[in-house]
């Protein structure tokens, strides 16, 4: 059967398959350990299984989607590359001076994170762009030989970063920077400022420059070690890398700029979610993505994910567009351990895919969410179609490491645990709702990942949100998000004009990049069904530190007509009235960056999941811990025989291939008309 596209998300605990039929809709599945020494084992290894369950040919394998966290591993590891810094003379500390923000305000102890690159290797060169994109101070061709000179004979680096000054106005010397040290050294990766990311605030733009720098060689020979092999396998696949702002990219253009995958496995859960809400008419929905190592949250308003333009990964600055995720290290992997305080901990360490968590039997000894999930009985006996038996015995031996020096029960542990991990994820939750103006109460929580079935619902209960909602396929979300990836590119340019003066220089620009997104649109989006770009302008009250986003239109057609100020001062205000609860209709307003998003609508299939076999009983009992008191005899239920309008009053334990969902008694659980499990809870 011809025709099919794979999406495949590595996590740090398993590596999930998604493949779909672009015929018929026939969706298959599948999921493996992974490899956390080479991701691209697990990934060639579980294709092939893939490909052999579902009787997929390689040659019928039409586009590969590819969620990745070898960048966003490599900066929490500090393992990438050897870094030379060439900035503007003068300007060589900053990126060590930063923001003068401490990582943890009230801890005097705590520095913030050394640079990625050492003082030593920072080098300067004499050469000034103005703040209008003048020239000041010229860069010679002297200047440029004696710092190429120094690149040779200075210590061994494997990537170079140029980071001027202004350079986002007027990139020439930055250019000419870069082309003798191309033709010099073409052996070294080199990342410009103003081709990673053209904006003000030389900070952020150093910061990530930075970053693309350090992880350029590693996540390079990834790249194309992974993309030959693919081809190898499926040659007639377009290999596609999904970026951090929620679309796809070539594999070329993530090895140029991998800096844009430092959160590209979490963004892809996030688009499948918004799409398994859009099939539900569930429009505004707060995700949370549990799985082995970590939790990660977002909010979708109105079907649309939220995009932060500034992030804090592994302690280090990027500015670049990213889908707005928070993430905790909370999941089913996290390590529990008795402090210093005395107080039971759970996470940011994680068991991760080895050893794992002592109930997998694969080596393991200490106590993780999920051993304490095997003691409360919330698990099954086996997981991931039965690759996983679990082992209670061991989970118990575990438990008690933390339980006997506390004095208390395995079982008070193990609810201790579960509690601990389940505030940590409703403190991210916080962080993309309450503390950006809104309401979680008026979400629903969409649960997904191998574990966020067992957490929803203790979550929802404490943030008062009272709906629940776990898609078919909850563990294989991210997987699934992937193919309904569009292709995306984008473009910005600082501008900063006060709205009360002259928009032709705004028009201009506007104009001028809307011409490079409709380049790009017809030279990478070749097959794509459709396109579109959206303009969006970064704006603020003069004299306000930061901007905030306004999104204008959606534009297909010819380019946009010119700006009105009156109604981008309206569209400002409302927004600003939205974040922060008041504006100043008399202050004045400035334009500062101007964003264009090109988007290619790549071909799509409704998936059409298999329907369910009734009836739905029970398939076994289990005894649960939901409190201290004693368990309950909980029945247990295949998902796989829960028909459309199944309804049951909790508790219970809905079992399937890639996730477990637990009903507590507080709730009940329906079967919706798109087979998505809505659970309804009453002390929300």
């Amino acid at each position: 059967m011809a025709g099919w596209i794979v999406g495949v998300d590595v996590g740090g605990t398993f590596t999930d398959f998604s493949a779909r039929n672009l015929e018929t809709g026939a969706v298959r599945i599948h999921k493996r350990p992974s490899t956390p020494d080479d991701p691209s084992r697990a990934i060639l290894h579980g294709l092939g299984e893939l490909q052999a369950k579902a009787g997929i040919a390689g040659a019928d394998i039409v586009r590969f989607a590819h969620g990745t966290t070898v960048a966003t591993n490599a900066l929490l590891q500090r393992r990438g590359a050897t870094i030379r810094m060439i900035t503007t003379r003068g300007f060589r500390d900053l990126v060590e001076i930063g923001r003068q923000v401490r990582p943890m305000i009230y801890d005097l102890q705590v520095d913030a994170p050394p640079p990625l690159v050492a003082r030593s290797n920072r080098l300067e060169v004499t050469e000034r762009i103005g703040p209008r994109g003048e020239i000041i101070t010229p860069l010679t061709a002297a200047e440029i030989d004696r710092v190429v000179a120094e690149l040779a004979r200075g210590p061994k680096a494997e990537s170079i970063a140029i980071c001027l000054l202004f350079s986002f106005l007027n990139p020439v010397h930055e250019q000419r920077l870069a082309d003798a040290i191309r033709a010099a050294m073409p052996e070294l990766s080199i990342s410009v400022s103003s081709e990673v990311q053209p904006e003000f605030r030389e900070y952020e733009r150093f910061s990530t420059t930075l970053i693309n720098a350090f992880l350029q060689p590693e996540v390079g020979r990834y790249m194309k070690r992974l993309k030959n092999a693919v081809a190898g396998v499926a040659p007639a696949a377009r290999f596609g890398i999904f970026q951090s702002s929620g679309g796809l990219m070539s594999a070329d253009k993530a090895s140029e700029f991998p800096v844009r995958t430092a959160l590209s496995g979490p963004a892809a859960g996030a688009v499948g979610a918004a799409a398994a809400g859009a099939a539900a008419r569930i429009r505004n929905i707060i995700t949370l993505d549990i799985g082995g190592t970590s939790t990660d949250v977002c909010l979708i308003r109105g079907g649309q994910t939220e995009v932060a333009h500034i992030r804090d990964i592994a302690g280090f600055r990027i500015r670049l567009p990213m889908v707005d995720i928070h993430t905790v290290g909370a999941g089913g992997g996290s390590i529990a351990f008795i402090g210093p305080d005395g107080l039971l901990k759970v996470g940011p360490e994680s068991a991760g895919a080895v050893p794992g968590p002592a109930c997998f039997g694969r080596g393991g000894d200490r106590p993780t969410v999920s051993d304490a999930n095997v003691v409360l009985g919330r698990l099954p006996d086996q997981l991931a179609g039965g690759e996983l038996s679990m082992d209670p015995g061991r989970a118990l031996e575990a438990i008690r490491t933390v339980a006997e020096p506390l004095g208390i029960s395995a079982v008070k542990a193990a609810l201790g645990i579960c509690g601990i991990a389940s505030s940590n994820m409703m403190r991210a939750i916080r962080a993309v709702s309450t503390e950006k103006g809104y309401d979680p109460r008026h979400f629903a929580l969409m649960a997904f990942g191998g574990a966020g079935g067992l957490h929803a619902t203790d979550v929802a209960r404490s943030l008062g949100i009272r709906r629940v909602v776990v898609p078919p396929a909850p563990g294989i979300l991210c997987a699934a998000g992937l193919l309904d990836a569009d292709l995306q590119e984008n473009y910005v340019v600082t501008c900063r004009t006060p709205l009360d003066g002259d928009l032709s220089a705004i028009d201009r620009a506007v104009a001028e990049l809307d011409q490079q997104a409709r380049a790009w649109i017809a030279a990478e989006a070749a097959g794509a069904e459709r396109a579109h770009r959206v303009l969006t302008l970064d704006m603020r009250h003069v004299g306000q530190n930061y901007e905030l986003s306004v999104t204008l239109e959606r534009i297909t057609g010819a380019p946009p007509p010119p700006l009105e100020a009156g109604a981008l001062k309206e569209a400002f205000f409302a927004e600003h009235l939205r974040s922060y609860g008041h504006v100043d209709r008399d202050a004045p307003v400035e334009i500062v960056n101007i964003r264009m998003k090109a988007v290619a609508r790549l071909r799509q299939a409704t998936a059409t999941v298999a329907a369910p076999v009734g009836p739905g009983t029970p398939v076994e009992h289990h005894d649960v811990w939901f409190d201290e008191d004693q368990p309950r005899s909980t029945p247990i239920y295949a998902r796989s025989t829960l028909e459309i309008g199944f309804a049951l009053r909790g508790p219970a334990i809905i079992t399937q291939f890639d996730a477990t969902t637990l009903v507590p008694p507080s709730a009940t659980m329906t079967v919706d008309p798109v087979l998505n499990l809505i659970l309804e809870l009453d002390d929300a």
